[in-house]
């Protein structure tokens, strides 16, 4: 069953075109991720989904329900924003169950709902502490909770973890990423951190200046992005980017290759001319310059390889990707 389906979103602001001809689905279930860089588009692709923001263009559907007039509260949606949101005079036990109050659920039912969440999420300790006395990690656990208690047709999550430290953002991620698992509701997630994204998702969709450049799984779109932007956009280090002449092909033509396809040989390949090297533990990074252009090489274990020096690197051609002069993906 499908949770939601934009059909032909479009968004301006006066003359600025901010989404243009969206079209996704969301199936029941899912999690889906929106990313891409600051001003693509995403947060107010999911302030529309919320109701905070009108379509200009295009339906909104949630389930079978279409909802382009239908206001916020009437959507079957919960949010969860990345400044927590949460009421400063209010315990945790009432941040939670405020929403519940004012739809006046019963007290069994809120209580009921309240102690579920607060087991999944570790804060049965905190029920009656206040925002104040909490960390930011525990207050995102808070406003989740908040999410969850109104049991939702539909999750949608604004940058939730941008405000936290890594190994914050790692243990939220994970707790999130369980949520999801025990809930087995829809959500839709937004970042402009494609980690999270090939971490998080079941389905990304990636945006570019307010269109959708390619929709799948993690792995569909790193091994088979379609284009130079999606190639560059996800993975950790970026893919590099050469001219094709390093690799005996057209001068026109853009190579990628991605960092950990590269391997060190004696001779032959792409001399690097090395600028820095990043020693991890288990990995080594060796950025430097081939030619004109930037290369990372990703190196499984210690290499002692100083900066000021060269490398030789060597590839496969089954793991380079071409690209045309509109970066485009091409299969020469």
């Amino acid at each position: 069953m499908t949770a939601l389906s934009l059909i032909n979103v479009a968004k301006s602001f006066g003359d600025v075109e901010v989404l243009k001809d969206i079209n996704i689905e969301v199936e029941e279930g899912e999690f889906v991720v929106f990313v891409g860089p600051s001003g693509c588009g995403k947060s107010t692709l999911l302030r529309v989904i919320a109701g905070l923001e009108d379509a200009s263009a295009g339906e909104i559907r949630i389930g079978d329900d279409l909802v382009n007039t239908t206001p916020p509260s009437k959507r079957g949606i919960a949010m969860v924003f990345q400044s927590y949101a949460l009421y400063p005079h209010l315990n945790v036990r009432n941040n939670m169950s405020l929403a519940l109050k004012q739809a006046r659920q019963a007290k069994d039912v809120i209580d009921s709902r309240v102690a579920k969440a607060s087991k999944m999420l570790n804060l049965e300790a905190y029920l009656d502490r206040y925002p104040s006395e909490l960390s930011g990690g525990q207050r995102q656990r808070v406003a989740i909770g908040r999410a969850i208690v109104r049991e939702p047709k539909l999750f949608l999550f604004d940058e939730p973890l941008s405000n936290l430290d890594a190994a914050l953002r790692m243990n939220t991620r994970l707790e999130i990423a369980g949520l999801h698992s025990a809930l087995a509701t829809s959500m839709i997630y937004v970042t402009h951190d494609q980690t999270e994204a090939m971490t998080l998702a079941d389905k990304i969709v990636v945006l570019r200046d307010g269109r959708v450049e390619q929709i799948g799984s993690p792995m569909e779109l790193y091994n088979n992005p379609v284009n130079r932007f999606v190639a560059g956009f996800l993975g950790s280090p970026a893919m590099n980017f050469l001219s094709g002449d390093h690799f005996g092909k057209d001068p026109a033509l853009t190579v990628g290759v991605r960092p950990e396809s590269l391997a060190l040989v004696e001779r032959g390949g792409l001399l690097l001319n090395v600028a820095h090297v990043e020693r991890l533990g288990g990995d080594t990074n060796v950025v430097g310059r081939v030619g004109g252009s930037q290369v990372t090489a990703r190196l499984f274990g210690q290499h002692m390889i100083r900066a000021g020096g060269q490398v030789a690197l060597a590839y496969r051609d089954a793991d380079l990707f071409y690209f045309d002069t509109g970066g485009a993906r091409i299969h020469p």
